[in-house]
């Protein structure tokens, strides 16, 4: 008979037990969150670097490409 008890006595421990571990996952979600923001933001910044390193570099290219977007502009329709 002690078979039959011990799963009644994980149960109620492992509910105890899931209360600070659901607190944590929140906590851990939220940090995540902040981390995957930072990474973005990180990342953002250096592809706007990149671009304008590449902009100095190919002015050509850079000024073809702003005529392009202009003429996207121009043709678009509010």
């Amino acid at each position: 008979m002690p078979d039959r008890e011990q799963p009644r006595e994980r149960g109620g421990t492992r509910d105890a037990r899931d209360l600070p571990d659901a607190r944590e996952e929140a906590r851990d979600a939220q940090e995540s969150e902040a981390a995957r923001r930072r990474r973005r933001a990180q990342f953002l910044r250096e592809l706007h670097e990149a671009k304008q390193l590449r902009d100095r570099v190919q002015p050509r290219r850079a000024r073809a490409a702003r005529m392009r977007q202009q003429m996207r502009m121009r043709t678009f329709r509010w």
